[in-house]
């Protein structure tokens, strides 16, 4: 058998394994067919290839520009699967777990690529939080905004998922406007190889944005500064390690740590044997303690059920549980593969003895079990084990002892607040799941347990159809947890994002904070356009452009006409002596809606042009009530801009209304698309 070079890029260059390089088994058959690591690479060159070369590159391009990068690195991915498929089936996986980790990773990028379009700016600067007026007449303001690091993200991944956890990490990174350096871990780094060699290949990436390590990174984080960050998935060993670097801290390096993490799932009070929930919280934990093998970070070691029905609860898990077919990944009647190596089987199988001096297993004999299409001997395979602890409030190792495996333990609760109680013996996790339709059991778990937990997944009849499963974290929602789980949060959307971006609070007049921002602020300079706003296109209209209006007098027959015309007959505006004891207002008003109605027929252009329709409005205030006998007039400024397609960006105007006496009446901001 050929044994396959697994190389490193760095400084632009492949870099064939050398000194200290390691074989690689395969995951089922135990034969050597890798071998990765290199000793002589040069981490100084890699770092300063990526903050010199990469960092600038990325930084030039805009938040759309790089999320359009990524959306073309994920459609070139989504090419090349099938390559990555073959090869992942070393990894002991089956292709239903391919599909969680390949697909499962492409989709996080395409979700960041259309984040970035749809939540960021066409701009270098997001702007975090709204205007703080630091002063009496706003001369003066505060605004946050972020900005990216000029150094370097380190990531450092785990096994179980080559490629999606190089890519959730990657993709937030990269729109940051910051390169990375890639070390995946070496039992599956020849998936993370090939998923990097596709990329690079595609030419979407800009020189340096994005560097391989196969194999230790040497020295690599002494030589970090606070421009960095380290983004970590694995054990708390590790991490505590990594963390406790005399650079990183002096440095004050950003540490993002993903870690041990002893979920739990428990099965409401009101999910009895025979209910959806019932059958739900089986299929639920059957599936997070055999998808992958069990080696998720995210799957459940601790099944927390009533007393009462635990017995039901270990029957029925054990049913399902016997169906498991163990084997060969290829073969498309297994159901589950083998662990990622020998090495990690013998880990699970100490961290089994452990948990057995505390709990009795009552399904899964490892010295007993048939595998499919392969030698049980030689692959690192193992069943699905189950644990039944009955005092769990004596226990301490299955509290605090994470078999990375198929392996889980059942415990009984007495009440809720005792489950909750269970769940937190954690010390902290990535998820926990509550399976239940009973809206007061979410919420007291939610306010019990919501502090030791990242995530907090609720299920039920209603939304099961829908769910994404306890065991899958989502880009749009943070992953992460605290205490033992690490303190760290990756993905979120945006949020993740800024793990990568410095936040700057900023104060100045309003002219200097709408130049910072490309936004602008009221009080900046407003600019006299040559024509009607309405009737220029989009990369002609310049930030601050603003249009005034014609007064309109507002009178009572408007007010009834509105009225009658949309049936809003409300008191304030149709009886006088109620409207006068409403401590709002002096009599009766005029409709808001009424106002915004005016307001736009007071500044739109009616006759056909750049602009092709209004998508609606935000931050709507009324502030003043007017009433009839009133003037009121209009001001429109072009305050943002923003390119959506080809054909067309998104305008927001900022718009007042003003009274006879030049006050407020009411705000908001319009937004429209408006053709190149």
């Amino acid at each position: 058998m050929t044994i396959q070079q697994i190389s490193s890029f760095a400084s632009g260059e492949w870099i064939a394994p050398g000194e200290g390089a390691r074989n690689i088994a395969s995951a089922v058959t135990g034969e050597v067919i890798a071998s990765a690591g290199n000793n002589a690479l040069d981490v100084q060159g890699m770092l300063d290839y990526a903050r010199n070369v990469g960092g600038p590159a990325l930084r030039k391009m805009t938040f759309h520009e790089r999320a359009k990068m990524l959306k073309a690195l994920s459609i070139h991915l989504g090419k090349h699967k099938q390559a990555m498929y073959d090869l992942s089936f070393d990894t002991g996986a089956t292709q239903s777990d391919h599909m969680i980790d390949i697909d499962g990773g492409i989709g996080t990028m395409f979700v960041f690529a259309s984040k970035g379009r749809r939540e960021m700016p066409d701009g270098h600067v997001y702007l975090d939080g709204d205007i703080e007026q630091l002063s009496r007449n706003g001369t003066f303001l505060g605004q946050h905004i972020c900005t990216p690091l000029q150094g370097v993200a380190i990531h450092i991944n785990a096994f179980n998922f080559p490629v999606w956890g190089m890519l959730e990490k990657l993709a937030p990174t990269l729109l940051a406007g910051v390169p990375a350096i890639v070390k995946p871990a070496t039992n599956s780094c020849y998936v993370t190889e090939l998923c990097v060699r596709i990329m690079l290949d595609s030419g979407i990436l800009p020189a340096g944005a994005l560097q391989l390590v196969s194999g230790g990174l040497g020295d690599m984080l002494d030589r970090l500064t606070m421009q960095d960050v380290v983004s970590f998935t694995g054990s708390a060993d590790t991490a505590l390690k990594l963390r406790a670097n005399p650079v990183i801290l002096e440095n004050s390096v950003r540490f993002v740590a993903e870690q041990d993490s002893l979920n739990a799932s428990i099965l409401g009070p009101d999910a009895e044997p025979g209910t959806p929930e019932f059958d739900l919280f089986v299929k639920e934990v059957q599936r997070e303690m055999t998808t992958k093998a069990g080696q998720k970070c995210t799957a459940i070691r601790r099944i927390i059920a009533p007393e009462a029905q635990v017995q039901a609860v270990i029957e029925a898990l054990s049913a399902r549980l016997a169906k498991t077919v163990i084997g060969d990944p290829k073969l498309e009647t297994t159901s589950m593969g083998a662990l990622v190596s020998n090495g990690q089987k013998q880990d699970v199988l100490e961290k089994v003895a452990i948990i057995g001096q505390e709990a009795e297993r009552v399904f899964g004999n490892p010295e007993d079990f048939a595998v499919d299409g392969a030698d049980a001997d030689k692959g690192a395979f193992l069943p699905p084990m189950l644990f039944h602890c009955a005092n769990p409030d004596a226990a301490q190792r299955i509290h605090d002892t994470e078999a990375f495996g198929p392996v889980s333990t059942v415990m009984g609760y007495r009440d809720l607040d005792h489950a909750i109680e269970l769940a937190n013996k954690g010390q902290g996790s990535l998820v926990a799941s509550v399976i239940t339709h009973d809206p007061a059991v979410a919420r007291q778990v939610a306010m019990g347990a919501g502090a030791y937990h990242g995530r907090l997944y609720f299920n039920n009849r209603d939304s099961m159809k829908e769910s994404t499963g306890h065991g899958s974290p989502l880009p749009h929602m943070v992953h992460g947890g605290p205490g033992r789980a690490g303190g760290g949060e990756e993905m979120g959307g945006v949020r993740g994002v800024k793990h990568y971006m410095q936040r700057t609070a900023i104060q100045g007049s309003p002219e200097i904070l709408s130049a910072i921002g490309e936004k602008w602020v009221p009080g900046a300079v407003e600019i006299d356009g040559p024509a009607h706003p309405f009737t220029r296109r989009y990369n002609d209209l310049q930030i601050g452009e603003t249009l005034y209006t014609e007064p309109r007098t507002v009178t009572m027959e408007d007010i009834e006409h509105f009225a009658h015309f949309t049936g809003d007959t409300f008191y304030a505006h149709m009886d006088q002596a109620a409207a006068e004891r409403n401590p709002f207002f002096p009599g009766r008003v005029a409709h808001g809606y009424l106002l915004l109605s005016f307001a736009a027929g007071l500044f739109v252009e009616p006759n056909e042009g750049p602009v092709l329709a209004n998508t609606g409005l935000d931050g709507l205030r009324f502030m003043k009530p007017v009433e009839a006998g009133d003037t009121m007039k209009v001001r429109l400024t072009v305050k943002k801009k923003t390119k959506r397609n080809d054909e067309y960006g998104e305008v927001r105007w900022h718009v007042t209304l003003t009274n006879q006496d030049d006050e407020l009446v009411a705000e908001y901001e319009l937004l429209t698309m408006v053709a190149y």
